[in-house]
C-alpha cells in the first residue's frame, strides 16, 4: 500500500514520472483467523486463581474484562466516578469516544469488594479507578503483568491468551450464552463498523 501511494505520488501529484510501474500492483490476500478466546469453564478457573496481594482488585479487573469487553487502554483509563449510581459504565474509547456499558451482578459485586479496600491516604491519581502499589494509575504493563500472572497460575499458560484475548472472549460469551444481538455487540464493544463485530459470529456454531 506504501509504495503504491508513492508511485501515484510520483506520477499524478508530482509528475515526476510517466507512468505509474505499480499501477497494476496486486495486494496480498491477509488470512482471516478466527478470535481466540477462553471457555466459559476456563474463565471461571481464570477468576478463581486469582489470590494473594491485591486480590480484590486483580479480581475486579479481570472480571470486567471478562464480562465488559474493555480494551486495555480503556480500563486503565477509567475513574471511580465513571461508574454511576445506576450501575453503568462509562468508558472512553478509541478517538475519546464515550459510550455506556451495563454492569451485571458479578461487575458490581467485584467493584464493591474492591472499593471497600481501595486506599484512601497517600493517593496520587486519587480519580483513578485502579491503583499501583506506590498509589498511582495502574499502567498498562502492570495489568498486563496480572492477566500474565494468573493465566499461568489457572494452568492456562502457552495457550496465546493476553489481554486482548479476555476482549474477544467477552464477546464471544455474550454472543454465546448472552443471548445478545449483534448490533447491541458492537456497541458494547466500541466497533465503528459491523463488519469488526462479525467475526464473533463465526464463532458459534449454532
Amino acid at each position: 500500500a506504501s509504495i503504491r501511494a508513492f508511485y501515484k505520488y510520483l506520477h499524478i501529484s508530482k509528475k515526476l514520472i510517466s507512468e505509474n510501474p505499480m499501477a497494476e500492483l496486486d495486494s496480498p490476500k491477509i488470512n482471516k483467523s478466527l478470535p481466540k478466546y477462553l471457555t466459559l469453564d476456563q474463565s471461571m478457573e481464570l477468576l478463581s486463581s486469582i489470590d494473594g496481594k491485591n486480590k480484590e482488585r486483580n479480581f475486579c479487573i479481570i472480571t470486567l474484562f471478562l464480562n465488559c469487553g474493555l480494551r486495555l487502554s480503556e480500563l486503565v483509563s477509567l475513574n471511580y466516578t465513571d461508574i454511576r449510581s445506576d450501575y453503568t459504565l462509562r468508558v472512553t474509547g478509541k478517538g475519546s469516544k464515550e459510550r455506556t456499558v451495563y454492569l451485571n451482578n458479578a461487575c458490581i459485586e467485584a467493584i464493591k469488594d474492591y472499593m471497600r479496600v481501595r486506599p484512601k491516604d497517600g493517593v496520587i491519581d486519587k480519580e483513578a479507578l485502579f491503583l499501583s502499589n506506590r498509589l498511582k494509575r495502574i499502567s498498562p504493563k502492570t495489568v498486563q503483568y496480572v492477566v500474565k500472572t494468573f493465566i499461568e497460575k489457572s494452568g492456562l499458560g502457552g495457550l496465546g491468551f493476553s489481554v486482548h484475548k479476555l476482549r474477544h472472549t467477552a464477546a464471544t460469551l455474550m454472543y454465546q450464552y448472552g443471548d445478545v444481538d449483534i448490533l447491541v455487540l458492537k456497541e458494547i464493544l466500541g466497533h465503528d463498523n459491523i463488519a469488526t463485530t462479525e467475526i464473533y459470529t463465526h464463532v458459534v456454531d449454532k
